[in-house]
């Protein structure tokens, strides 16, 4: 089926075994999950470490039957391993943070896809709740303060820039958010 879909299409595709997950991104959810790449890839900049945005490549075991397409994944610590513009991505070698926006579904069931993947942090947006870190501990997903990927970055803080966007531009928010880490970069 995916190799009759293609590449090119809006649809987002999770499978795990048996069951196939179909999410089509709404304006609210893609708007979100722009933001939040902008982000990391602001820190990335401000904090002088390389990123590789793989956008919402499909990651995969296919001996284990699942895979799932993130919202965004991205390569940071990892990111000098993977040269040139189109590069070899090893089997072994998963992105070190996915960023992934629930909106009208929820996406709790590719948690244990990226568990079995062994994605280390995923980054979770919910209408409810906001963003949630979660950090990969002993096999299983388990809620951090901090990330692990910016460990200067706290949910709380990653919320806040997210509330400014009520009431600011996208790039008010990026410019908020690279004042905030020349700030804390002082002490």
């Amino acid at each position: 089926m995916l190799a009759d879909m293609g590449d090119r299409r809006a649809l987002r595709i999770a499978y795990n075994q048996n069951i196939l997950i179909l999410k089509m991104p709404s304006k609210l959810h893609e708007i979100i999950n722009r933001l939040l790449a902008r982000m990391v890839k602001t820190l990335t900049e401000e904090l002088g470490l390389e990123v590789v945005d793989i956008g919402s490549t499909r990651l995969e075991r296919e001996d284990l039957a699942k895979g799932a397409e993130p919202d965004t994944g991205f390569y940071i610590q990892n990111a000098l391993q993977l040269e040139g513009i189109n590069p070899e991505i090893p089997d072994n070698l998963p992105p070190d943070l996915v960023i992934e926006v629930d909106i009208s579904s929820s996406s709790t069931h590719c948690l244990g896809i990226y568990q079995a993947l062994d994605i280390a942090e995923v980054w979770l947006f919910t209408k409810q709740h906001g963003l949630t870190i979660y950090g990969l501990r002993s096999g299983d997903y388990v809620e951090l303060e901090t990330s692990l990927a910016f460990p200067l970055v706290t949910a709380s803080q990653l919320n806040y820039f997210l509330k400014q966007r009520q009431t600011q531009s996208e790039n008010q928010v990026i410019r908020s958010v690279r004042e905030w880490i020349k700030d804390i970069d002082q002490y």
